[in-house]
């Protein structure tokens, strides 16, 4: 009897329990539905930070709502917070939602990704996008739009890969003509030092020139009295041979009379 008293006691508690865990549960849907009209209706208004906040006070709820999520990454989406919305549609493209829910997840995505200027993502978000929803032709013309930027990203980045070739190319091009230069200036030097010292060696030589002309040069004194030292001693000479013809001229003679 008491066993069975017991029992009924343990079930009353249960259900006690129960009772206030749906209660619980009830008033913590009843402030995640208020949390949410709120943020809507901030979010009408154009009041996206008062939007996000009551969206993640919608979370704090019930942290596993998928409505208060999609909110919550529009609400930073339109304060340009792309990155902080990346992340917010990333995470609940991951739950367990309906093709419709999970395309327009993947649309939200890559919008976020597009205003990053992350194109291949974005293109490959609009892509998951189609997957479960292949006729929503806002997603299809975002897609041909980040396929064009996507394009034309890489020509531009071509191009200042090309302009940086261009520079690159330059600058060698400049170290070789101051190389050039340089070879030049040296030859350059090599030909004016070469030019100095002949300058200089004429210059020697010229200024020797006079000196060993004034060495030739005599004063009509000196040459007069040269020529009057050559005359007598050609007389003295000529007398000398006069004098030994004389001396043969004897002894041929007496050879002679002999």
């Amino acid at each position: 009897m008491s066993l069975n008293i017991l029992n009924m006691n343990i079930f009353k508690i249960i259900l006690l329990l129960l009772a206030i865990g749906g209660v619980n549960l009830f008033a913590d849907a009843q402030a995640e539905n208020k949390f949410i009209r709120r943020g809507n209706d901030a979010f009408k208004e154009g009041d996206f930070k008062k939007a996000e906040i009551d969206y993640r006070k919608a979370l704090e709820k019930n942290q596993n709502s998928t409505k208060s999520e999609f909110n919550l990454g529009g609400a930073m989406y339109e304060q340009k917070s792309y990155d902080e919305a990346t992340k917010t549609y990333e995470k609940l493209s991951a739950s367990n939602l309906t093709p419709v829910q999970k395309a327009g997840t993947y649309h939200n995505l890559g919008n976020s990704l597009l205003q990053s200027q992350k194109f291949e993502p974005a293109i490959e978000a609009y892509k998951n996008a189609l997957r479960n929803n292949p006729n929503d032709e806002d997603t299809k013309y975002n897609l041909e739009y980040a396929r064009r930027m996507l394009k034309q990203q890489e020509q531009q980045q071509q191009n200042k890969d090309q302009k940086q070739d261009q520079k690159q190319d330059q600058k060698q091009d400049q170290k070789q003509d101051q190389k050039q230069d340089q070879k030049q200036d040296q030859k350059q030097d090599q030909k004016q030092d070469q030019q100095q010292n002949q300058n200089q060696q004429n210059k020697n030589d010229q200024q020797q020139q006079p000196q060993q002309g004034q060495m030739k040069q005599i004063s009509k004194e000196d040459a007069e009295r040269m020529l009057q030292a050559l005359k007598d001693n050609e007389k003295k000479t000529l007398e000398k041979i006069r004098l030994e013809k004389l001396k043969n001229a004897k002894k041929i003679k007496s050879e002679k009379d002999w």
